[in-house]
């Protein structure tokens, strides 16, 4: 059993040095989202890529998803390797073990290691690097704001992460409507105009899963809709302290 925390920088690492931890989001393509920490400089980063897995690690996760896909499990990569996360800007193949992810009722999580605790690689090439942010410097916005990505028909939302506190979530969508498959690769803004963002940390998300939301895609014009899903990541805590 693991925590967050467990994946600081090491005591002989630059600051910008961490142990990391990615959360797989979808099933035909599989995202990894960072878990992202304020207050830790080598996780003060909000990231999406797509990593290249071992297909052990694809099967064990897709299986396992299906068994808890009802039920509040999340699924995490841990990096045993210490490495800035810009890295992976440049490309970088790394050892990562998969994590099975356990929300308490007390909202903690506990981190379980499947396969064993097995290490095997993740590829991440220059351009499997989707959305890479360092936080800071975004102020409150006025509605709530997520970042829209994924492939073809499956689509996910993150909330993008401006000051803090604020909490961390990611979303599965359905029944999406007007969406451009072509839009999802640049990850751009969406506004929730129906929905003020609260300026601060909440305990629950703003989004109830299985209600529709109307939502503009900034930038570009368009009005899309949507049905909240599953939630794939959700953070008020650690992210913050």
């Amino acid at each position: 059993m693991t925590t967050e925390m467990d994946h600081g920088a090491g005591p002989d690492s630059g600051a910008l040095h961490g142990l990391h931890r990615f959360l797989l989001i979808g099933k035909r393509r599989i995202f990894s989202y960072h878990l992202a920490l304020y207050n830790v400089e080598a996780h003060a980063f909000q990231a999406i890529v797509t990593l290249s897995l071992a297909d052990a690690v694809r099967d064990a996760y897709l299986a396992d998803l299906e068994k808890n896909k009802d039920k509040r499990v999340f699924y995490s990569l841990f990096s045993p390797e210490h490495f800035p996360l810009a890295d992976l800007k440049q490309g970088k193949t790394f050892k990562v073990q998969l994590e099975r992810v356990i929300v308490k009722p007390d909202g903690s999580r506990e981190f379980q290691k499947m396969l064993n605790g097995q290490q095997t690689d993740a590829v991440c090439r220059a351009e499997d690097v989707r959305y890479f942010r360092k936080l800071g410097g975004l102020e409150y916005p006025t509605y709530l704001t997520y970042l829209l990505f994924g492939e073809d028909d499956e689509v996910h939302i993150a909330h993008e992460l401006a000051k803090k506190p604020n909490w961390d979530e990611v979303i599965t969508i359905t029944e999406p409507r007007n969406i451009d498959p072509t839009l999802l690769s640049k990850v751009p803004d969406i506004t929730i105009e129906s929905i003020e963002d609260p300026h601060g940390v909440v305990t629950e998300s703003p989004l109830k899963k299985g209600q529709r939301y109307d939502a503009t895609i900034n930038g570009a014009g368009a009005s899309i809709s949507f049905k909240a899903g599953r939630q794939g990541w959700w953070n008020h805590t650690s992210l913050n302290n």
